[in-house]
């Protein structure tokens, strides 16, 4: 974990560099004396707020668990080796969520709060079955 938490911190570090000097390089208008464009100069500091948050987490994750071969120097390719998970081969649960957002997002942009809250209620049904798609539950008998 320690090389996310470095790349999501570099990240942000660049982002925020980015935001000053955009923030600098739009500045003022001579004519009105107001700042010409804050949406960049925001969208620049809350993405990087966004990457500090996930290598804030990465970090905390790392102190806590062992080193993993990749996080050490003498870290051989062969430690590496083994079952990484279980990956789904295949689920239309996606497919549900994009078609659920879909809905919501058209409920939004002609604001029609009956569409928007089908939508909705469809985007937490659609996740729900994305999340326990393989759940046997905790009483199953072997």
């Amino acid at each position: 974990m320690k090389s996310e938490w470095r790349l999501f911190g570099g990240i942000s570090l660049f982002l925020f560099a980015a935001a000053a000097a955009y923030g600098w390089w739009t500045g003022h208008d001579a004519t009105t004396g107001h700042h010409t464009d804050w949406v960049g100069t925001t969208a620049l500091i809350l993405a990087g707020l966004l990457c500090l948050m996930c290598g804030g987490f990465f970090w905390f994750v790392s102190r806590r668990i062992d080193p993993r071969p990749e996080d050490r120097e003498d870290g051989e390719i062969r430690e590496g080796v083994g079952e990484v998970g279980f990956f789904s081969p295949g689920s239309y649960c996606p497919f549900g969520m994009a078609l659920s957002s879909v809905i919501a997002g058209i409920g939004i942009a002609y604001w029609q709060p009956w569409l928007l809250a089908v939508g909705l209620i469809a985007v937490i049904m659609s996740s729900g079955a994305l999340l326990f798609e393989y759940f046997t539950g905790t009483r199953k008998e072997h």
